[in-house]
């Protein structure tokens, strides 16, 4: 072993410098940098064994067997289910139901595949306590209370286990690094090791991940860069549903979003998502309209509430819940200057119900037809829908997918829809009426009237 060294070890980027200094080189953030020792390695010996190279054609053929979740919505968001030898890390606060979603696959996957749920930061007699609120008791499933990573490792070894749960890596460790669980350096070797091991066994892992105050996930995110899939578990504070999305993914698409409802009895998928943002008055009122966009690879159906007040003082207010605030500013001048609708004078307040949170163009339209229905106090038909963009010489573009958009809303009961005119199907839909236009104030005018 060589002569030992010292490091400074950014807490937050985990880059490391040989000396100490106020600021982090990398990351510009200030007093992060803590002190490491580490083992440097003697000189090259022998070159180890080369691995061995395999033609592309080969390796491309065939499709890896999947390991389903017993859940169709989280199935969809990792691309089909689980991959042997991927590393999944799954992040989200305090609460929101992480260790109750994957002891409920670690049950399902336990039918069928030997499965390791190593818990660092409950015991075994509280993870069985939970399982039995759960009704879980899978036999095929093993429970392991211990923060030593290597011992861990060791067991599944010799159980021939297949999948691990891992909750959470801040809370286990490597004994050969020396420095306490949920330091950088020790997240960062125990995902390295993780990996190694998926790699070598093709043995799926599934990787439990704090988050900071801002919603990312502790430590380095040198951790979201070793990982093949990165999903976090997301809820509006005041709702009982809780979504799944995908950041990352390299055996599926990235965005794609899975909804689920927390009961007593744990997490149950919402198969049909849009029901939970159309629950709507039972009378039509102004500044309220349907908006089909999407989220993934899945078109949803959302209620948007524009609401228009007059200015008491001050400046006016511009405030979007779940939308671009700049976006929304700029489609106010559109409409000042295309559609005859000024509302410098006014207090503008735009929001998505449900708390979903949408970045795509496509609202554009929706938006407009919920401010101008405000302003005017005329509501809009409950069974009408929109979508569309709008550019800034007030004309409607087309957004991607508006086919699936429209079947979506026939699918939902919706029998019109304004959309732009590039946006028209091709063939007629059963039971949807479709008006397709090129202009935001003819748009505005067939809305209202």
């Amino acid at each position: 072993m060589g002569k030992p060294a010292v490091v400074y070890v950014c807490a937050d980027c985990g880059a490391e410098t040989l000396k100490w200094q106020g600021q982090c080189p990398q990351c510009s953030r200030w007093n992060t940098l803590e002190q490491r020792t580490v083992n440097r390695r003697p000189g090259a010996g022998a070159p180890a064994a080369a691995a061995s190279a395999e033609p592309l054609a080969d390796l491309a053929t065939g499709e890896l067997p999947r390991l389903e979740t017993g859940m169709g919505e989280l199935d969809r968001v990792l691309g089909g289910g689980l991959i042997p030898g991927s590393v999944t890390l799954l992040g989200g606060e305090p609460g929101i139901g992480k260790s109750t979603l994957l002891l409920q696959l670690a049950d399902h996957a336990a039918r069928s595949t030997p499965t390791l749920y190593l818990s660092a930061e409950e015991s075994a007699a509280q993870i069985g306590a939970r399982a039995r609120r759960l009704g879980l008791a899978a036999a095929g499933m093993r429970v392991v209370a211990d923060t030593d990573l290597e011992a861990a490792l060791a067991r599944v070894r010799e159980e021939n286990v297949r999948l691990i749960i891992v909750d959470s890596i801040q809370a286990v460790q490597l004994a050969s690094v020396g420095t306490a669980a949920g330091a950088v350096t020790q997240l960062r070797e125990c995902t390295a090791q993780l990996v190694r091991f998926a790699k070598s066994t093709g043995t799926s892992i599934v990787i439990v991940g704090h988050v900071t105050k801002d919603g990312a996930i502790a430590g380095p995110r040198v951790l979201e860069h070793l990982v093949d899939t990165v999903l976090y578990f997301e809820s509006d504070a005041s709702s009982r549903f809780r979504n799944v999305r995908a950041t990352k993914n390299r055996f599926g698409s990235v965005g794609e979003l899975a909804f689920f409802h927390m009961n007593e009895q744990g997490l149950r998928e919402v198969r049909n998502p849009s029901a939970i943002f159309l629950a709507r008055a039972a009378q039509p009122a102004p500044g309220s309209v349907v908006a089909v966009t999407r989220d993934g690879r899945r078109p949803l159906l959302v209620e948007l509430q524009g609401l228009v007040d007059r200015m008491r003082f001050g400046s006016p207010r511009r405030v979007a819940q779940g939308l671009d605030a700049q976006r929304v500013a700029m489609l106010l001048a559109v409409m000042n200057r295309h559609a005859g609708l000024n509302l410098q004078e006014h207090d503008v307040f735009v929001n998505l119900v449900g708390g979903l949170e949408v970045s795509e163009t496509a609202c554009d339209l929706p938006v407009a037809l919920a401010l101008a229905s405000s302003l005017a106090n005329k509501s809009i038909a409950q069974d009408v829908v929109a979508f569309g963009e709008i550019g800034l010489t007030g004309e409607l573009r087309p957004v991607a997918f508006g086919e699936e958009r429209l079947r979506e809303a026939a699918k939902q009961g919706f029998t019109t829809a304004i959309v732009p005119k590039d946006n028209a199907p091709r063939a007629s839909i059963d039971g949807l009426r479709v008006h397709a236009l090129t202009r935001v104030d003819d748009a505005l005018k067939l809305a209202l009237g």
